[in-house]
């Protein structure tokens, strides 16, 4: 059997579609799990994500010390692309984490 064979279906076009690998892509990408674990990103209006906010805070605290280890490193829109996501991510975080608390309130 020849590798073509094999090859799971839709393989190549997947790997075709992927983004070339940069700081840019790495900062959405991050920014993108915080969201989800922040229970922000819903698949469907059924869909009720519940925040994980130890996982949320461990993201963005991974993106904080990547803004400091580079620091000096970046490009403009590099470096503003990540203090834009980390200064939302922060604000969600707090609103988000604000919810959670009322919501564990209103049923003790």
């Amino acid at each position: 059997m020849s590798d073509a064979e094999t090859a799971q279906p839709g393989q190549d076009e997947v790997r075709a579609s992927l983004p070339p690998a940069s700081f840019a892509f790495l900062t959405i990408s991050l920014r993108a799990q915080a969201e989800m674990q922040l229970g922000l990103v819903r698949f469907s209006e059924e869909d009720q994500a519940e925040p994980d906010l130890p996982l949320a805070r461990h993201t963005i605290d991974l993106m904080g010390m990547l803004l400091e280890k580079t620091k000096g490193n970046l490009d403009l829109e590099e470096q503003r692309l990540l203090e834009n996501s980390l200064t939302e991510l922060r604000f969600r975080f707090v609103q988000v984490s604000e919810e959670v608390a009322k919501a564990a309130s209103r049923k003790a």
